[in-house]
């Protein structure tokens, strides 16, 4: 371990040390964002100081922003349904399998009449843009040295999902692991505030694309090309699309864990794959390496990150040939501030308002009035543990692959979901991205509705890379909100200025389904009871939105203070012109997979359902940017 010499007071380069070897944030103090290198026009790469008097607002491994209190067994540390026997308002909780088996699961899947499953491919992806929260790195108990993938007892860092029977063998539990405690951040004067536990955001709060920058500086230069001069991301050297477009880099670590294609060998050969032939032993395909460690998760995922990956490239190119006297450093910088943008403008113009609905957006975020330096950018614990996990209730059970009439495409037919997980040979050997991107554009998003939540795909056949069998994504994210302490339904409902459901009656009033109304009492048994996840899903949606008032409100909060804490917001003052601003608007998911794919008809609005070819523009249609708004004067150093 190195030696830290300890003068009267610490360098910055100690404390940056010190918080590397220790896993947590520097205890950074305002000062040291008034320092020259802190004050510059481009975020930091992990958040840090984007407020410059409460500089740890935001950044990455800091504590998820607690709106209500915490409600753990033992007012510190015990998740809710922790301690057997322990009741709640006289009741026990249910168990989360309990729920997810009988109130959550469903073997059919209703069809969304406007929007495409673009939306929910969208909605994970700018999801992990924001929030993770990591689990527990010991997979043994800190305690009697039990192993958390074998034991059905609650003993930390373990907190087993019980299931009402034998799982397989002689189990009768599901693994969980509980989320990693977040590091103190400042010194608290109430006692039981400091030794309460709370959990991390691993990455950063903002809207600021380190879902493909990265939110570690160490990560950031792991993407990057480096040796060259023009800014660029690094790609894969292996292998390219069948029209010679970037793939993903691969994971340093290899062979990695996701999964291979039949008769797939231990070669590291080179070419491109456009599916046709079938070569006596294929090469591995790695897990992909992007910015945000999930990319692996969903094929949807994987073509997202490589448009962007893709789009980065394409846009340095083109600033380097406007500005041949910038560094390689400046092409970059430049590049992540536009790419940041876009992700900023997609997500709250085009995805948020279908989401919340045009009520909502405007009753909780309202116009745009500027950087105020007093709003709190952190993401919500109950944000980031509930309300954003609405969108599990629209997954689809099938992930179609269309060829280029919009038709199931012979050569790739479609997958049920659990042959999709951590399989980014599929991309690679099957024909490249365009399939899956014209599948979820394509194809109608699952509907919401409390009859039919969550297909079985992921509450039955869930694959996690090191789960020892199939997992129950229903279950997990009950459990995790028991794990977070997260106050119950009420609690938040009253947060948000809505009626208390207080009777049976009460509920039946804000879910029209009278049977799940009936079963979710009689599980429950007290209304207070009810875990806020499953009480957000299952209200009605409120009239041209795809969430129920509590979750409209809870997502409506959080993306007003994400937007209006932002120092870097793309339309506050100062980040980029009045020239660029308007470029900028310009731009549109749709015309991101024009550019970055072999795609040449598409839907104006990728998120809207369209039927081929009424309802698809063909490209030259679909307005581009002009980047001429970022050519900068090389002896004065102003741009347009």
């Amino acid at each position: 371990m190195p030696c830290i010499s300890v003068p009267e007071l610490l360098s910055w380069e100690d404390v940056e040390l010190i918080a590397e070897l220790s896993g947590c944030p520097p205890a950074t103090h305002h000062a040291m964002c008034l320092q020259q290198h802190h004050v510059n026009k481009y975020r930091s790469i992990s958040g840090l100081c984007n407020n410059r008097l409460n500089p740890l607002w935001g950044a990455s491994n800091t504590p998820l922003n607690r709106w209500l209190p915490a409600e753990y067994e033992d007012g510190e540390t015990q998740p809710k349904g922790w301690n057997h026997g322990r009741l709640h308002n006289g009741f026990q909780l249910p168990l989360a399998r309990e729920v997810s088996r009988n109130i959550v699961k469903s073997s059919h899947k209703h069809k969304d009449s406007m929007y495409s499953q673009m939306l929910v491919e969208w909605g994970q992806y700018i999801d992990h843009d924001m929030t993770f929260t990591p689990q527990s790195i010991s997979k043994a108990a800190f305690k009697g040295g039990a192993d958390c993938w074998s034991t059905c007892e609650n003993v930390h860092p373990c907190f087993p999902i019980q299931t009402c029977g034998v799982l397989s063998g002689d189990k009768t539990c599901m693994p969980f692991f509980r989320s990693s405690a977040a590091c103190p951040t400042s010194v608290v004067s109430d006692i039981k505030g400091a030794l309460q536990r709370q959990q991390m955001n691993a990455i950063t709060s903002f809207i600021d694309a380190s879902v493909v920058y990265g939110h570690t500086p160490k990560l950031q230069r792991s993407l990057r090309e480096l040796s060259g001069t023009d800014g660029r991301l690094a790609v894969n050297h292996q292998f390219k699309d069948p029209n010679d477009r970037a793939y993903l880099p691969f994971v340093r670590g290899v062979p990695s864990a996701c999964h291979q294609a039949p008769g797939s060998g231990g070669g590291t050969g080179t070419g491109t794959w456009s599916g046709t032939g079938t070569p006596r032993r294929r090469p591995r395909v790695e897990c992909f390496r992007a910015g945000d460690s999930r990319v692996n998760e969903a094929l949807g995922l994987v073509a997202l990150h490589t448009l962007w990956l893709r789009e980065h490239n394409r846009v340095a190119a083109a600033l380097t040939r406007l500005n041949a006297h910038w560094s390689a450093e400046t092409t970059y910088q430049e590049t992540r501030k536009i790419i940041g943008a876009l992700h900023q403008i997609i997500t709250m113009r085009d995805y948020v308002p279908k989401i919340i609905g045009l009520k909502s957006l405007e009753e909780y975020i309202a116009p745009y009035r500027g950087y105020d330096p007093t709003v709190d950018p952190s993401a919500s614990n109950v944000f980031a543990t509930a309300a954003f996990r609405f969108g599990h209730a629209t997954i689809n059970p099938v992930l179609r692959r269309l060829n280029e009439s919009f038709q199931e495409d012979q050569r790739f037919p479609s997958l049920n979901l659990e042959h999709t997980f951590f399989s980014p040979w599929r991309i690679v050997q099957q024909g490249g991205i365009e399939p899956v991107l014209r599948g979820v554009m394509g194809t109608a998003a699952a509907a919401m509705s409390p009859e039919q939540l969550m297909s079985e795909e992921v509450t039955e056949r869930l694959l996690l890379l090191d789960a020892p069998h199939k997992m129950d994504l229903a279950s997990l994210n009950l459990q995790r909100g028991r794990d977070h302490a997260l106050p119950g339904y009420n609690a938040w409902r009253a947060f948000c200025g809505l009626k208390r459901i207080d009777t049976q009656e009460d509920f039946q009033g804000v879910v029209k389904d009278a049977r799940v109304v009936e079963e979710i009492m009689k599980l429950y048994k007290h209304p207070d009871n009810i875990d806020v996840w499953l009480g957000g899903l299952v209200e009605d949606l409120l009239p041209g939105s795809r969430t129920g008032p509590l979750f409209a409100c809870l997502i409506g909060k959080q993306m007003k203070v994400l937007r209006d804490g932002d120092r870097f917001w793309w339309e506050a003052e100062g980040v980029f012109t009045e020239h660029q601003r308007a470029e900028l608007s310009k731009w549109s998911l749709s015309r991101i997979i024009c550019d970055n794919s072999d795609m040449r008809e598409v839907p104006r609005d990728a998120f809207r359902l369209g039927r081929f070819p009424a309802d698809l523009l063909p490209c030259h249609r679909i307005p581009s940017i002009n980047l001429d708004a970022w050519r900068e004067d090389s002896t004065t150093g102003n741009q347009d």
